[in-house]
């Protein structure tokens, strides 16, 4: 991302070519001052925090817990895939399993179709699951098998969706791999009766049930009296999936990953959606609020969500108002996956009197980054698909006392010496709703004021 240092607010933007751009910067100042610019492919070579194609679609999907998960490609490919999600299934556990065709030397010379074809058989045979995703990987794309082809031919034998997710790694990047997943999923909606859906019902789109979230966000509509027909895709399955287009409205929690879904969606079905964020106090009673006021023509529900989140404040506020006391003055660097999360963190953050100096994402849109603009405080390195040299300059520049990061950026964080709260995808404890507020309160409170850090 180029670097667009708003004067007045005193924000830098770092990227890629962050020495270059700094000596330029000077001249540039009062041209680029309103521009924000992002979501730049990496050059290849170039260290990143980003990941591939197939491990967007991968993590996307992964969370189906009643279908086959096969990898058609080398088995490297599904080793590094494997169970990367904390996601939980009431039901199922097919997810937790990962199936590859392990393709070698003489399959990328005589082709992987075959194989494909058996593993199928195989697999479908074995596990006899509600459906399967094939993932193809790079190698698939340069050798130039015919995915959707064994894919039709295996569902017509068994009877069963048979989706092929292009998902080749060197097409772009992980937000690429987001698309290849909806498109898969497109296939899957519209493909059931939905005369049973109730009027008052919506999808949560993005939510992948880590640590249980999806339950518990379930659990809150459900006592403002609105079913949810589908999560996508946490603790998934392929029927409620293929019935999401009965819902009246699309709650759209990771944007990165699910709003070409939702777009979809409300293209080919005339569903609505609107972006919601599930973590921290305003956010999570603005998501309740959202989907009560869309039903406006049932009061009861706005009267309900009212109520809900009187007491779950009631209860919570106390417990953020001790922690604040200990951690008032402490500064936070926040590096996650999509923007919308990064702005819900700084929120919340400062409901613990810390300030977030430091703030960046993987996938964040040009949307998100000015609203990060305008909710920062002056002074904050604001950072799109970074990497760690840049990651650590910025982390000591400001003066960082705690790292809110996934799995790449948990060991930079721990060279440096910061506390580190894991806000990954593998994560074992919630964070998503009031809950999980007094559990992110708990863990930062626990991590920043820990006494390892007096003997640095």
């Amino acid at each position: 991302m180029k670097p667009s240092r708003p004067l007045a607010r005193g924000l830098q933007f770092l990227g890629m070519d962050i020495l270059k751009e700094r000596t330029a910067q000077v001249g540039r100042a009062g041209k680029e001052a309103a521009s924000v610019s992002c979501g730049k492919v990496s050059a290849a070579g170039s260290v990143s925090q980003r990941a591939c194609v197939f491990c967007g679609s991968r993590v996307v999907l992964y969370p189906v817990a009643d279908a086959v998960h096969l990898v058609h490609g080398p088995i490297g490919c599904a080793a590094y895939t494997w169970d990367i999600r904390g996601s939980l299934s009431s039901g199922p556990q097919l997810h937790r399993l990962s199936f590859s065709t392990d393709l070698r030397e003489l399959d990328v010379i005589h082709g992987g179709e075959k194989k494909l074809a058996l593993a199928l058989d195989e697999l479908i045979t074995l596990h006899r699951p509600r459906g399967a995703f094939v993932y193809s990987t790079c190698i698939v794309g340069l050798i130039g098998d015919d995915v959707e082809a064994v894919c039709r031919k295996a569902s017509e034998k068994h009877g069963i969706p048979v989706l092929p997710v292009h998902s080749e790694g060197f097409k772009g990047t992980k937000k690429d791999g987001y698309a290849a997943a909806c498109h898969a999923l497109m296939k899957l909606v519209g493909t059931a009766d939905v005369s049973d859906v109730p009027k008052l019902s919506i999808n949560i789109l993005g939510e992948f049930n880590l640590a249980g979230e999806a339950w518990i966000l379930k659990e809150y509509y459900r006592r403002l009296g609105i079913e949810v027909v589908s999560v996508l895709t946490g603790d998934g399955r392929i029927d409620d999936i293929r019935r999401a287009h009965g819902a009246s409205l699309n709650l759209v929690q990771c944007s990165g990953s699910m709003t070409y879904l939702a777009q979809q969606m409300e293209e080919k079905y005339g569903i609505p959606y609107k972006r919601v964020s599930y973590f921290g106090l305003e956010d999570m009673a603005q998501a309740l609020y959202q989907a009560a006021e869309f039903f406006a023509d049932e009061p009861q529900v706005l009267e309900a969500a009212r109520t809900l989140v009187k007491g779950e404040l009631a209860d919570l506020l106390p417990v953020l108002a001790k922690a604040k006391l200990r951690l008032a003055g402490k500064k936070a660097a926040v590096y996650v996956g999509g923007g919308f999360k990064a702005i819900s963190l700084i929120k919340a953050l400062r409901h613990l009197g810390i300030a977030t100096v430091v703030v960046g994402s993987q996938t964040g849109s040009a949307d998100d980054y000015e609203t990060l603009k305008q909710i920062s405080d002056p002074g904050t390195v604001i950072l799109d698909d970074s990497n760690p040299v840049e990651l650590a300059r910025s982390c000591r520049e400001t003066g960082a006392d705690l790292f809110l990061g996934g799995v790449k950026e948990r060991p930079l964080a721990y060279k440096l010496g910061l506390a580190f709260v894991d806000h990954n995808h593998e994560r074992k404890v919630p964070l998503a709703g009031f809950v999980g507020m007094a559990n992110f309160a708990k863990e930062v409170e626990e991590t920043v004021l820990s006494p390892v850090w007096g003997l640095r």
